[in-house]
């Protein structure tokens, strides 16, 4: 009699840890699908380049450019980087996203880049558009991922940091208008692959990790402040924008380049 209780307990309990299983597979298989790879890996379709002294879509000496996968800020054509800060704009703007990506620094600086470039790009998210930027405009009105990569062996330098061009943030319910501020990463050398990853919630809340560990969040970003070109909207907040990559003067590598829209 006993025996025959367990029997049908034991299918009961196959049954629900296989359905549990599928279910799993089934939520895995789902998120997959919702990630978009934003780089084709063959060209810069989709993508728009803006770089200073230059109009909208003039891809100067080629900094821009793609090779084995990879979008590569490249300054073989260049004798001097004479202040040619560059962006790399994806043509669509998010406002409510995950973004994933691996970079890389290669090579040496080009001749002419600031002390402060070497090994130094950055990300950036909530751009304005760059059909609003001036022709010798530096930098968009946006929040920047700055990424930097170590310079002296047991010398520390985070990366995924924030830098505010033409912006302000919140931290701890203050508003913070520090130009930049570093998070707690680990320090990386040499030209290994790096994995960020941002998570974006509008304009309530925005975190960066670094091969998965988180290393820095803020929220509530507002225009205004030093390289601010939209002064007509000083305070207003920052909720969405486009994504770009930034050229300033050091050669490094994106590849990878996947969103994730959140609800």
């Amino acid at each position: 009699m006993n025996f025959m209780k367990i029997i049908p307990l034991s299918i009961i309990i196959i049954f629900l840890s296989i359905s549990l299983i599928n279910c799993k597979k089934e939520q895995v298989s789902s998120d997959q699908k919702k990630w978009v790879s934003l780089f084709n890996g063959v060209d810069l379709d989709n993508w728009n380049v803006k770089i200073k002294g230059h109009p909208l879509g003039v891809n100067y000496k080629n900094t821009f450019t793609v090779r084995d996968s990879v979008i590569k800020v490249d300054y073989s054509e260049y004798e001097t980087f004479d202040n040619s800060f560059g962006h790399l704009f994806y043509e669509t703007p998010f406002a409510n996203y995950r973004l994933k990506l691996a970079y890389r620094f290669l090579g040496e600086q080009v001749k002419g880049g600031e002390d402060w470039a070497t090994r130094n790009s950055g990300v950036m998210i909530h751009c304005q558009d760059p059909e609003t930027m001036e022709l010798d405009q530096n930098f968009p009105v946006c929040v920047e991922v700055q990424l930097l990569g170590g310079l002296e062996q047991d010398v520390p330098r985070s990366t995924a940091n924030l830098c505010t061009p033409g912006s302000h943030v919140h931290m701890n319910n203050e508003l913070v208008t520090t130009h930049c501020i570093d998070s707690n990463s680990k320090t990386f050398y040499g030209d290994e692959w790096v994995n960020l990853e941002i998570e974006v919630r509008n304009d309530s809340l925005i975190s960066h990790y670094i091969n998965g560990e988180k290393v820095l969040e803020y929220d509530h970003p507002i225009i205004g402040g030093e390289y601010n070109s939209l002064t007509e909207l000083e305070g207003k907040e920052l909720k969405q924008g486009y994504i770009s990559l930034q050229s300033e003067s050091h050669p490094v590598e994106f590849k990878n380049i996947m969103v994730l829209q959140l609800d």
